[in-house]
């Protein structure tokens, strides 16, 4: 049996590697890198590290060859460079004839409005076409990727949201790890939907469970899109990446990442890491890195 993981050097793709290392044996495991040397490490532990760049068919058709089980981790970019790329990934998957595809979308990806959701609704798709066994790893938001708001709090800004009432099921990016090795490594996940959510939680909820982390009181400006823009501005947003921000708001505003699930708990076979203990770790990070 031989596991893959695409994007293996990236910051879930790592993580994941971690988990699937204490729970694997190391000549069952590779992995396909754009850039081979960002792998040494890997190399040095004895996994296979193989070069796939999804822009080069050629290169994955040798990156999947042998392989048993496929975990693609999405790519980063605009929609039809990660649409274009993703179904790169998936058609060389098919020549290679590999058993199973493991694929990080997104909540609700099949019928969500959410700007993303449409790279993740056709790369679905796309796997569903090839007609192999699939699961559909459906992740909410990182709770890491309220870490530049969490350091605003820590250098006395308020939260500053324009999300309304709106919840989402944050969740550490170490549980959705561990749920993907769980999934590539495991059994009985043949053609399986998995929307991993943490407790839905509005911005008041979570501005709260940061303030008992830090012990004093976290006030919370709710603004519209307009104010949010100009404030995310001032704090020294790049200019590009404010409609990115704006966007996902709207997607918070309009129930998007608001899902209730107990998928994530059935697949790593307990419960996620507690919102509090998750803002604590992220606010351990900032204070050792000086930031």
């Amino acid at each position: 049996m031989k596991l893959l993981v695409t994007g293996a050097t990236g910051k879930l793709g790592t993580k994941v590697m971690e988990f699937l290392l204490k729970r694997v044996p190391v000549d069952q495991l590779a992995v396909s890198v754009r850039n081979p040397e960002k792998a040494d490490h890997l190399r040095a532990r004895g996994v296979e590290v193989r070069h796939g760049d999804f822009d080069q068919p050629a290169t994955l058709d040798q990156a999947f060859a042998g392989i048993d089980r496929l975990l693609i981790i999405s790519a980063d970019g605009d929609n039809d460079t990660r649409i274009r790329q993703h179904t790169n990934a998936v058609e060389a998957a098919a020549r290679a004839k590999v058993g199973f595809i493991a694929y990080t979308s997104l909540g609700k990806a099949s019928e969500s409005q959410l700007f993303l959701a449409p790279v993740h609704r056709v790369t679905e798709e796309v796997i569903l076409k090839t007609g192999i066994p699939y699961s559909f790893l459906r992740n909410n938001w990182y709770l890491e990727n309220e870490t530049s708001s969490i350091q605003g709090v820590l250098a006395g800004a308020p939260w500053v949201t324009s999300a309304g009432n709106g919840r989402v099921g944050w969740a550490l990016q170490q549980d959705y790890a561990e749920a993907a090795a769980a999934v590539l490594a495991g059994e009985g996940h043949e053609n399986t939907i998995y929307e991993l959510s943490g407790k839905p939680l509005s911005q008041e909820e979570l501005a709260a469970s940061l303030s008992q982390v830090i012990g004093k009181e976290v006030p919370v400006q709710s603004v519209n899109d307009e104010a949010y823009a100009e404030i995310m501005k001032g704090a020294g947003v790049p200019e590009p990446v404010i409609p990115f921000l704006l966007a996902i708001q709207k997607g918070i505003r309009d129930g998007e990442l608001d899902i209730e699930s107990s998928d994530f708990e059935k697949v790593l076979g307990h419960p996620v890491t507690p919102t509090q203990q998750g803002l604590k770790q992220i606010v351990q990070q900032i204070q050792a890195s000086g930031n």
